[in-house]
């Protein structure tokens, strides 16, 4: 279960304001599921969108953007402790300069495996945010001096990715197969396997720096917690989520090893909400009413009062508290191996 032991840490400083500050990095790429989407969901056929209220209400104009949360995701404080002047945008087909500082691929609900989540509807699995990435780089030909490859190269890429995998596929046995054919090891083993082939692609394509997110305790959110019918966190659905992140640890070390120049650190969120997370949060219960078919807040019914009490926004969804605990630990932790592995990123970005 989650503990609530308080870890000091060093806060870095940080152009907040979005005024006046030089990018640390020229560009920043985003990849990942409804943990980081921030809208890219929001015209697709879909029960997986967060583009109402009361999502957003914490989010600056207090305005659903399609963060599946109440204010800024964990991208979006990294955004700012990188100096840049703006969020990192969505992904749209037509795209101008903006493309320079990067994009936002996740899609909520998305995978790494193209089947997961497809009750929910319409969704962008990873190597269809591959393809819209090599859609973006293709432009950045006659906008960057020098080769597409050597600017890329200084970019930071963020990738969180998994969670559906497991809630919406291999933890959902009468919608999906993967119980009767998978053991938890061996299942951990298919998504590594399908997420080394994506991460190569990403390298192939001149990435160096990137931030590979593992997966937090899943049995500890509320709709997973529901459906087992348990009052507490499922250790069963934990246990199978620290074996992916394991397997993703020697995936990391591996690109380290063998690749030339690659920088890929591995960012513990499972030991950070476990470890780090305030005194008091409550995280039995939901920030908002929540519609129980898909597990989302229920459109304009207001959330609770103080969010910075709830760890859970929706039954999947943490609050922005939680996802500020994860971008700063993750960003600037001394905390080496614990927290990252093999360092932070803003020891990954300065490499």
């Amino acid at each position: 279960m989650w503990r609530f032991s308080a870890i000091i840490f060093v806060v870095v400083v940080v152009c907040i304001s979005f005024v006046n500050c030089e990018p640390k990095v020229p560009c920043y790429f985003i990849f990942g599921d409804s943990l980081s989407d921030p809208g890219n969901n929001n015209d697709l056929f879909t029960l997986a969108k967060a583009n109402y209220p009361p999502y957003g209400v914490d989010f600056p104009g207090g305005i659903p953007t399609g963060r599946f949360t109440n204010g800024l995701n964990a991208v979006d404080y990294i955004a700012q402790f990188l100096g840049f002047e703006q969020f990192i945008p969505p992904f749209k087909i037509n795209m101008d300069q903006d493309i320079l500082k990067g994009i936002n691929f996740a899609s909520g609900s998305a995978g790494i495996l193209a089947e997961t989540s497809y009750h929910v509807g319409d969704r962008v699995w990873m190597s269809r945010q591959l393809q819209n990435y090599e859609i973006t780089i293709s432009k950045l030909g006659s906008m960057v001096n020098g080769t597409v490859a050597n600017y890329l190269n200084k970019c930071l890429y963020s990738v969180n990715i998994g969670t559906n995998d497991y809630i919406n596929n291999y933890f959902l046995p009468l919608l999906y197969p993967g119980t009767q054919l998978f053991t938890t090891h061996q299942y951990a083993a298919l998504l590594i396997a399908r997420y080394r082939t994506l991460l190569q692609a990403l390298y192939d394509s001149g990435a160096r720096k990137m931030a590979i997110y593992g997966l937090g305790p899943l049995g500890c959110m509320p709709n997973e917690i529901s459906k087992s019918g348990a009052t507490q966190c499922v250790e069963k659905k934990n246990e199978a989520v620290e074996l992916f992140n394991t397997k993703l640890v020697s995936l990391v070390d591996d690109f380290n090893t063998r690749l030339p120049k690659a920088k890929f650190t591995f960012v513990n969120v499972y030991a950070i909400q476990n470890l780090t997370l305030y005194p008091g949060l409550i995280m039995n219960t939901t920030c908002c009413k929540i519609v129980s078919l898909s597990n989302l807040c229920q459109e304009s019914v207001p959330p609770c009062a103080n969010r910075n009490l709830y760890a859970f926004m929706d039954g999947i969804h943490s609050t922005d508290v939680v996802y500020k605990q994860v971008a700063t630990i993750s960003y600037n932790t001394t905390q080496i191996p614990l927290f990252v592995n093999p360092m932070n990123l803003s020891q990954l970005i300065s490499h």
